[in-house]
């Protein structure tokens, strides 16, 4: 695993709120060099690119017949929903990635975008799975663990700060939450 340099763009004074954020970026950051964590964390965060997800709903529909395929629309739709979400607050807030502005920090792995806030990895993982354990409740230990190996990963690799991924946490579980009431209370909506 090749990893990326960071930029050498002149060192920013760090704000005092955001000071503890940068030294856990460092902290965390620094598992990554270790050849087996940045690879398990690697790998993890390549399978929450979309390719778990993306199984999990095909699994659903395979084992669950005509159920799993509302359980996966409704994963899919509440991921479309996530993704034009993050989209939107990178452009506005447009914060620099840490490898980027944070010295000592590196990229273990390419990112997929330019900015940091918020985690799309850890919003849409959130999202899936508060929409899925709504569905499937037994799901809530794979489920569970994999979101925070997600959220986790993005931090040691260098992507992210730690305020990126509870950010995400929060708008995914908001996400996922009005997602799961509007499929509740449609029917009543519209009655």
């Amino acid at each position: 695993m090749s990893a990326m340099s960071p930029s050498h763009l002149p060192d920013q004074i760090a704000l005092p709120r955001h000071a503890f954020d940068r030294r856990m970026c460092i902290v965390a950051n620094r598992w990554g060099t270790r050849h087996a964590v940045g690879l398990f964390f690697g790998i993890i965060s390549r399978l929450g690119d979309g390719i778990f997800w993306y199984a999990l709903m095909l699994a659903l529909v395979l084992i669950d017949g005509h159920r799993g395929l509302k359980a996966a629309a409704h994963m899919a739709t509440t991921g479309l929903v996530a993704l034009w979400l993050y989209r939107i607050l990178k452009r506005w807030t447009r914060r620099p990635r840490p490898f980027r502005t944070c010295p000592g920090v590196i990229a273990h792995v390419p990112p997929l975008d330019e900015f940091s806030f918020p985690s799309g990895h850890t919003l849409q993982a959130v999202g899936f799975t508060i929409v899925a354990l709504a569905w499937y409740p037994l799901l809530t230990p794979l489920l569970l663990t994999f979101t925070v190996l997600v959220a986790t990963s993005r931090v040691i690799l260098g992507l992210h700060y730690p305020s990126d991924v509870l950010a995400a946490i929060f708008v995914g579980s908001g996400l996922g939450a009005l997602s799961l009431w509007l499929v509740h209370n449609a029917p009543q909506l519209l009655a």
